[in-house]
Parts: C-alpha cells; structure tokens; sequence
C-alpha cells in the first residue's frame, strides 16, 4: 500500500502504519535529512532556423501595375519571388513563399503564410513604371513594444526598428551593384501585419544617363535577385550573432 501523506510525532520521529505491527523509534536520535532530489538533466534546445517568406504581390484577377504591353506588374514579382527562393534554397535557406503560381491571396491569408513561419525576414514584391531603380518600404507605424499579444492589423509596429535594419541590409546591397534605392514608409497590408522584420522592395525601370532598362530586360533581373540574396545572406550572418 502507498502513502501519500506523511504525519510526524514530537521530537521529529516518523511514524508508518505497517502490516508486519507497530515500530518504534528513538526520539532522541536525530532524523536523518532525506536524500536530495537528482538534478534535472541539461535540457538542450535546438537553435532557432532562419527562415524568410517572400511575398510576390496580387496574382489572379488581380494583374497589378501593367508594365508594358506584354508584362503584368504580377508575372514579374512571381517570376522573381520563384529566382529568389531558389537562390537562396541553393544556399541552405529555408523560404516559404505566398504564391508559387498565378492564384489569388488575400492579404489576410498572406500574412497568416507569414506569422506561422517565424521568419526572420518578410519581403513583399512589388514592380512600378515610375522612378529608378528600387523603393524600399518599410511600415510607417509607431514603434511599439514586442509583447505576447499584439493587434493584427498594426503588428509591425513591434518590428519597427528590425524592419529598418533589414532595410538598410537591402540598400547596402543594391548600392554595391549600382542600383539606385529610394527609402520610404507606407502603410499597407499585408504589411502592416507581418510579425516578422519586414520591407517592401518595388522595383523599377533603371534610368540611365543614356538609355532605359526596362524591367523585362533579364540582366536586370539578375542583378536585382542577386542583390536580394546577397541582403538576406548577410542579414543571416548578421541574425546568428545576436544574443
């Protein structure tokens, strides 16, 4: 029979009620103190994975920007999200994507692809006819504290100061390959929901002194993939030491 609860006579004598009969003890003998608990084995935790989603935006009905007669702004971004996860698989990067075909997403369901991740880093892609080279946006809402709970729809505020650093990571890349940034903030979802560092990178025609490269042009394309790889390669490098 077990015994789950103790009971002690005066002096600190234990008392057990046994089948065999009664036993006795010396109340003057001092209680041996009872053996301490094993320790816990050390517990070792896996290191957290990096991972990125890239979101390629509209999709469907939705076409997006029409870039020239025979590009649709949501063609491009597809085409260059695939260029990018390939990429960056090939380098042993886990990437989820929002859309791997020309389907429809809402932004809902974009952001839910990207929270359940717990990526470090979000990229949405966009394409324009206007300006040079590439914006970068990050979300312009007010810095919040990163708690448990955070409302949905402004979400990133608790990734502010990441995102801008992912941002910077961004730009330091497109400088080195002589592609013109212009920094910005916009709010917009899906981003603005994103639980994660992230940046809208919309890319446009490069104007040049004596020409245009327009966006189907594929050597521009490659310098634009490659720069995104090269940013999220070193935002890696840059995540692995942090504490």
């Amino acid at each position: 029979m077990r015994w789950i609860e103790e009971s002690r006579l005066a002096g600190g004598c234990l008392a057990i009620g046994l089948l065999l009969g009664p036993l006795t003890c010396s109340l003057a003998g001092a209680q041996s103190p009872p053996n301490p608990p094993p320790a816990a084995p050390a517990v070792v935790r896996p290191a957290p994975r990096f991972a990125v989603v890239i979101d390629a935006a509209h999709g469907g009905a939705d076409g997006g920007a029409r870039l020239s007669d025979h590009l649709l702004e949501k063609d491009l971004v597809l085409s260059l999200s695939v260029r990018l996860r390939s990429m960056l698989s090939a380098h042993g990067i886990a990437v989820t994507t929002t859309r791997e075909s020309d389907s429809a997403s809402t932004a809902l369901n974009r952001a839910e692809t990207a929270n359940h991740v717990g990526a470090a880093a979000c990229i949405t892609l966009h394409a324009t006819t206007s300006g040079s080279g590439v914006h970068l946006f990050t979300a312009s809402l007010t810095p919040v504290p990163l708690t448990r709970f955070l409302p949905w729809e402004t979400a990133q505020g608790a990734y502010a100061e990441q995102s801008l650093r992912l941002s910077s990571e961004f730009d330091s890349a497109m400088t080195h390959t002589e592609i013109p940034v212009t920094l910005g903030r916009t709010a917009l979802q899906p981003l603005d929901s994103f639980t994660c560092p992230a940046v809208v990178v919309e890319i446009s025609p490069l104007s040049g002194t004596a020409h245009v490269t327009a966006l189907s042009d594929p050597a521009y394309q490659d310098r634009i993939v490659a720069a995104l790889a090269a940013a999220i390669e070193q935002w890696q490098r840059d995540w692995r030491q942090q504490p």
